[in-house]
């Protein structure tokens, strides 16, 4: 029999007001997570799917606490994920600085993909800043809906959804990307 203490790797699949997520974790950290889909079956896939994921369940301390969090920031609350254990074995040295850099901003802080590349000590690599936020395992976690192109538009992003997935994040935080809304675009004179 499985108990909390004898396993220490697994993952969950959550139902949060925004939709199914899911996360799955080592004996170090947090090795993945799954943004917002329609059903607990797309995401159980999507996790599976992933070497080193875990088919038990058995959810450690850190864990439970984790999956409260994700559903409170689903819900609209300001949450910090700074602290949560991340595992990023094989992850090379260039995204382990863009992720670093990416954890160090707040909820509702933003930064451009080069500010970002700059701020992780890689000044001129936007582009790379870019492809490694788009294979970033854990997002949410390492925030990388918070990184937007040149000129304040919203960028590309990887999860399902794709950009409108990134816009509906931040304006959970409270930022707004783009064109002001319709009535604010003109006086109707």
């Amino acid at each position: 029999m499985e108990t909390p203490s004898s396993i220490t790797a697994g993952h969950a699949v959550l139902e949060t007001v925004i939709g199914f997520m899911g996360i799955a974790w080592s004996e170090t950290g947090l090795i993945r997570l799954c943004l917002p889909e329609r059903s607990r079956e797309a995401v159980e896939r999507r996790l599976l799917r992933h070497p080193g994921v875990s088919p038990s369940t058995v959810q450690p301390p850190w864990v439970v606490e984790l999956i409260a969090s994700i559903k409170a920031y689903a819900s609209g609350e300001d949450v910090d994920f700074s602290g949560v254990p991340v595992d990023l074995a094989d992850i090379d040295d260039f995204r382990l600085a863009i992720y670093d850099a990416a954890r160090r901003l707040a909820f509702g802080e933003t930064t451009t993909y080069g500010e970002l590349a700059k701020s992780a000590g890689h000044a001129g690599l936007a582009r790379e800043t870019g492809a490694a936020l788009g294979a970033n395992p854990v997002p949410l976690v390492i925030p990388c809906h918070r990184i937007l192109a040149a000129g304040g538009k919203i960028g590309g992003f990887s999860a399902p959804g794709g950009s409108a997935t990134k816009e509906k994040m931040l304006a959970m935080e409270g930022v707004r990307v783009g064109p002001p809304p319709s009535a604010q675009v003109s006086f109707g004179f």
